[in-house]
Order: C-alpha cells, then structure tokens, then sequence
C-alpha cells in the first residue's frame, strides 16, 4: 500500500476513494479500498490506496483522535509513505471541534510540520481564496452551512477557524504563492516548518492549482484537506514508477433498490423534490419517530412494496423545520435516533432482498454502513463528481452510493440507480 487516508465519516471517505481511483485524465488512478473501520486484518496486496472510514466528524475530540492515530497505526503496517487526513469541503466543525485536534496529533505522531490545510474542491464549487472557504460564489457563512443542525460554520475564515482548535500557530499560503508554481509553493511550506507551524491553510481556486499542491507535497508524510488535495497525489506514485495507473470498472448488480435521505442539506433538499416528481416517497413524521409512534418498519414496507420503482424515504427538512423539532426534543436525542432508524430499516431491507442501497447524508450513511456490518467496499467509477459507485460482497453482492448531503446534481438519485445498473 502507497497511500493511507484516514476520514472523518463515511461519504467522505468515498469523495476521497473516488478521487484517487479516477486520477487524472490519462495517467488513471491507483487501486483503492475503503474500509469501513480500522481493519482488523492486513489488505490484499494489490491494494494501492486504503480508505480507512470513520465516523469522527462530531464525537469528542480526545475520542476522534483515538480512532484516527489508530487508523495511522494501522495503515503504517501497510507500508503507506504518505497520509492524508480527509475532512468535508466544507470543513464542518465547531470551534471546540476536531479538525485541529486530529491534524495536530497525526502530525505530532509522524514528527512533522508545515502540515496543508485545503478543504477546496472546485468541482463541487469549493474554493479557498485569502484563507476564506467559498460554497459556489458565496462566503461559507452565507451559503447554508450556517444552519448545519450538527456543526454550524458561521466563520468562512479557515486560518481563524482552525486557530481556535489548534494549539500551535496556524499558517497560510496565498493564491499567489499558489500560483507561482510548485517551487514556490514547497518553498513557503517549508518557512512555516522554520516558524513552527503546525498546520498552514492554502489556498486553491482550480484542479490546477490543486494538482500543484499534490506535486509540491509529493515527499511529505502529511497532508490534510476535502477530497480535492489527492488530485495530483495518484500521479506522484505513477511518475515515480510505484504504480501503473488503472481506472475503476463499470458495475452491474441485479435486485431491487431503495433510497434513504437523512440529509436537511440544501442541494439533498431539492433531489428528494426532483425525486418525488416521478417516484414513490415516503416522508418520515420525525415527531411521530420520536415519540415511537413511526419506526423502521413503515420504511420497509413502504420500500418493498414500491420495489422496482426507486422508492425513497426521507427525513430531510428545511433548516426553519429541524431547529423546531431540535427544540422540542433536542438536537443530539434526534440524530442519534434517526441515525438509528435509518440503521435499522437498511439492515431489513437488504435482509428482505434489496440489492441496490442509495443513501444520503454523511451521518445517515456512516450509521447504515454500520449496521450492513460491511467491513469494506471496492471503489467502481464515478456517479457525480465526489461520489463513485461502491460494492460490497457481504453480508450479500450489493451496489451502495453514499452521498453527502451538498454534493450531487437534481437528478442524482436516478443517476445513482442507472450506474448501479451498469448504464
């Protein structure tokens, strides 16, 4: 194995797989794994790239540190040369959140600094201009994530963010460094080793200057970011003769299908809108949940019953919707028990036959993931940009997409099933 990535949730982890197998145009990308949990056993030795999957994003931080120097552990006896410590583009934390935590203690684990900092991912429409993290052509203060019901960011500045999670001075290269070139780019990362930086936030508006950074780092343990940071990292190891390049295959997987939507996002938001115009729904009565007067069981019947026609449960509302009933039952009482819910509807489904799982909602799919007891996932080729087509062999052949709830296009859902099709 050549490159370990350690993530903090399951959708995340699946961006980053998607993004190492894909490459770049040309060269292809390495062979990649994701597991689900730190393994308990070594991979095959073809594997090229591990994911290791965890559901850190908002535990404690002392917990999430635990987990991830674990997985560091763990992906070190792989062999790996190089680690990437995968978050959301959106860089969801608090400021008593873990990103900073986590960084500091794989840095700390590995004898490192000048460590990058880049949750931008311009395909998905973010970027990092003067440290400050846009969603399209907004500040992230102002794009919706200020009303995310688990770690609301009302601070676009990465450096300010991040400073008050860290315990060491947080660094910055401007785009213009960025945009000088590799050379300039290794020189400005290695003035913050001699200022003691732990961690240093770049910015990047392109692939290009995205591809720069994975050049300039190529001889660095470390790094952090979304999914976009290990655009140019494949093509290190091809360049350098470790791997030969190879892009996933195209997958079918016969059976019936459903889809779970725990996201309140604003892009999941509209693909049950657009879903629903055409397919079965099924809205989850949160309150009736909560008070037990709504189970699993109404899932599962809703989706057997509508096998064949893409049935869809979710409990996705408006973010005016979720503070309402965060209020009135409280905001971890009702993750955790939709989080659960969602578990254990999955669990009967694919029990009762169902073949083809569309999840979405990074919480949602860690919780289901979980609960299928699937210990890894082979990556297959892209659906929408951050999202590819995964498979698992137990507890039966089955084709899963885990999407987080910003990323994916109106019709994602659709789209998700077609390639499980192998169309």
């Amino acid at each position: 194995m050549l490159l370990g990535i350690i993530a903090d949730d399951f959708t995340g982890a699946s961006d980053i797989a998607n993004t190492i197998a894909k490459g770049q145009p040309g060269q292809g990308g390495l062979r990649t794994v994701q597991f689900l949990g730190v393994p308990s056993e070594d991979a095959e030795a073809d594997v090229e790239a591990g994911v290791i999957s965890l559901k850190s994003r908002s535990i404690p931080p002392a917990d999430a540190i635990r987990q991830s120097l674990a997985a560091l552990g763990w992906l070190q006896a792989q062999g790996c040369e190089q680690f990437v410590f995968k978050y959301c583009s959106t860089f969801d934390s608090t400021p008593d959140g873990n990103i900073g935590p986590v960084a500091e203690a794989l840095a700390a684990a590995l004898s490192t600094k000048g460590v990058v900092v880049c949750p931008a991912f311009p395909a998905a429409g973010r970027t990092i201009y003067q440290g400050h993290l846009f969603v399209g052509n907004r500040l992230l203060n102002e794009s919706g994530m200020q009303h995310h019901p688990l770690n609301p960011m009302t601070d676009p500045d990465i450096r300010r963010w991040l400073a008050r999670q860290s315990a060491d001075p947080v660094g910055s290269v401007a785009w213009p460094i960025v945009q000088a070139g590799v050379a300039a780019i290794v020189e400005e990362l290695q003035k913050a080793c001699a200022k003691g930086e732990t961690l240093v936030v770049v910015d990047a508006i392109s692939d290009d200057d995205l591809v720069a950074i994975g050049e300039a780092v190529k001889d660095r343990c470390l790094l952090t970011g979304g999914s976009g940071i290990a655009l140019g990292l494949p093509g290190n190891f091809i360049s350098a003769g470790k791997a030969a390049g190879a892009l996933p295959s195209r997958t079918r997987i016969d059976g019936p299908e459903a889809i779970l939507a725990g996201s309140c996002s604003g892009a999941t938001l509209e693909q049950v809108s657009v879903h629903a115009e055409t397919h079965p729904t099924l809205a989850v009565d949160v309150d009736a949940v909560m008070e037990g007067g709504f189970t699993e069981n109404e899932i599962v019947r809703f989706a057997l019953d509508n096998a064949g026609r893409a049935p869809l449960a979710y409990s996705s509302s408006t973010p005016e919707q979720v503070r309402a009933t965060q209020q009135r039952h409280g905001g971890d009482a009702v993750a955790r028990t939709l989080d659960a819910l969602f578990a254990n509807a999955a669990r009967m489904l694919v029990q009762g036959g169902i073949r083809k799982l569309v999840v979405a909602g990074g919480e949602t799919s860690g919780a289901v993931v979980s609960a299928l007891d699937i210990d890894r996932l082979t990556i297959g080729e892209e659906i929408d940009p951050g999202v590819p087509l995964l498979t698992a062999n137990a507890p039966a052949p089955m084709a899963l997409a885990l999407k987080s709830g910003n990323f994916g296009s109106r019709d994602f859902f659709a789209k998700a099933l077609e390639r499980m099709c192998g169309r």
